[in-house]
């Protein structure tokens, strides 16, 4: 969630903010998520809402309110910028789609995607928000997890503890038939300046064409576009 900025009332709003975005959440539930006081949970949650950086849905809970995405509409967003010359490469290398993505709560979102000019293609656009439940990008995604948000994930995922263990030991992950049938697709981690995960980078296609093993074929070249991307955001050298 990130240090502390020693402004109590900031860091706390913040700390409301990041709990919303899990999951929608009742003021029983945000008092137990963050340890805040009954009456100070509540007061800077309907804060929040007063400015729309937090809204309700149709069970009156707590989300993420319409401001964050406006001001986020704003941001330059310096992962997707990073990727798009290497998604690019890595199209014209594999022929099959590409795509980068990121991790939001328990969905992950499609970032930037470079689609196969021609032929068979497994299509998806950018803003598309896919579970975190399967996939090969999801996997990656929750390999690199804080150790209680992958509690909350592993509760209803394809994969265990012990095969995202491999994935960070190999360095990728793989799928096949899990998000979709007869799709198959490699992933990689990406990461920012100070090393940690940021990103996943995938190639996805038929489970004719890249076949019931990809990892084996195309996983050290997700790995070396990972790489590529990493470097570009000052990752350090592994």
């Amino acid at each position: 969630m990130g240090k502390d900025s020693g402004i109590g009332v900031l860091d706390k709003s913040v700390m409301i903010l990041h709990t919303a975005a899990r999951s929608p959440i009742n003021l029983g539930e945000l008092c137990d998520a963050t340890g805040l006081p009954r009456a100070t949970a509540h007061r800077l949650a309907v804060g929040l809402e007063v400015h729309q950086l937090l809204a309700r849905d149709e069970s009156g809970r707590w989300i993420p309110g319409p401001t964050l995405g406006h001001l986020a509409a704003t941001a330059r967003d310096t992962v997707r910028e990073a990727g798009l010359m290497t998604l690019s490469a890595l199209q014209d290398t594999t022929g099959e789609s590409v795509q980068l993505y990121r991790r939001e709560g328990a969905e992950r979102v499609c970032i930037a995607a470079v689609e196969p000019p021609t032929g068979l293609r497994d299509t998806v656009p950018e803003g598309t928000r896919l579970p975190m439940s399967a996939g090969s990008a999801a996997k990656v995604l929750a390999a690199w997890t804080e150790p209680e948000t992958l509690r909350t994930l592993l509760t209803d995922a394809a994969y265990t503890e012990r095969s995202l263990t491999e994935i960070r030991r190999r360095g990728w992950a793989q799928s096949v038939a899990e998000r979709a049938a007869g799709v198959a697709s490699v992933s990689a981690p990406v990461r920012n300046n100070t090393g940690d995960v940021v990103a996943a980078v995938s190639i996805s296609g038929p489970v004719d064409r890249l076949g019931r093993r990809p990892g084996e074929r195309w996983g050290p070249h997700l790995v070396a576009a990972a790489d590529a991307i990493s470097t570009r955001l000052g990752a350090p050298t592994r």
